[in-house]
């Protein structure tokens, strides 16, 4: 028995009626009070990890970076894809490689290239300052399907509008992170981070990476964040749940056709 305001109540008691206790939920569905953002240290984790595999063996961000469409020959060098000529392999996202659509996103500039060092260290700071926010508010599911959503719509733009030119780096998840945070804030009436200085920083990160980073990959994930994110902030409250599954299929199915259009063509 367990004591209570008046007389004791036994254990069962209790449990049944903790079991009847609606659990308080953001407004957008997720769980709410939980702490530890742990989708975003996951995230951030793989980068590092990616990192050092990079510097440990360079060669794999020719074999992972987000590249549609290039040519290998049998020593293992890259070209740019302008034709079919003996020896050498297609490779690519047009050619079945779908797995770069991701891994490039893991991938970073090594010192001496670029950006440098700067390049992670740039994107993983401002993963980390909006994706602590974020999965607070849409919990550990959600946030992760804004991310991953995200960048799939960045790899798609670099695939359909510069196929030629291979991507690497977490900038397009980032964006899309950005533009989710731009969204929800607004649903919210909340504003934790200075909504000029987050615009003013992306706006500079965006035109002053254009020439060296991928303007296509920046552009499709902060569009494509945008879209995931009001498909998630607006869904009806009678049917949240579904609504928000439904628009994130429906993204992804969207973007999935245009990158297997883009194949066929």
């Amino acid at each position: 028995m367990r004591e209570a305001p008046v007389g004791q109540r036994c254990p069962e008691c209790v449990k049944g009626e903790n079991r009847t206790i609606r659990q308080a939920r953001t407004i957008f569905g997720a769980r709410a009070g939980v702490a530890t953002a742990y989708a975003t240290y996951s995230i951030i984790g793989i980068n590092l990890l990616a990192y050092v595999v990079e510097l440990v063996r360079p060669e794999v961000v020719n074999r992972f970076d987000t590249l549609g469409t290039g040519l290998v020959d049998s020593a293992g060098s890259y070209y740019v894809d302008d034709g079919t000529y003996p020896g050498y392999r297609a490779i690519g996202v047009l050619h079945g490689e779908v797995w770069r659509l991701f891994t490039g996103a893991f991938l970073h500039q090594l010192p001496g290239n670029g950006f440098g060092l700067t390049h992670i260290v740039f994107n993983l700071m401002w993963i980390f300052t909006l994706g602590v926010f974020l999965e607070r508010q849409l919990g550990w599911a959600r946030f992760l399907a804004v991310y991953l959503i995200a960048t799939l719509g960045s790899s798609a733009f670099v695939v359909i509008i510069d196929p030629h030119q291979s991507a690497i780096g977490a900038s397009g998840g980032g964006f899309g992170l950005a533009a989710a945070y731009f969204v929800l804030t607004r649903k919210l009436h909340e504003q934790p981070i200075d909504r000029n200085r987050l615009m003013l920083s992306f706006v500079l990160w965006l035109v002053l990476a254009a020439g060296i980073t991928s303007w296509q990959g920046h552009l499709g994930g902060l569009l494509t964040g945008a879209v995931v994110a009001l498909g998630i902030a607006y869904a009806p409250r009678k049917f949240q749940t579904a609504a928000q599954v439904i628009v994130l299929a429906v993204v992804t199915l969207v973007l999935i056709v245009a990158i297997a259009a883009k194949a066929a063509g």
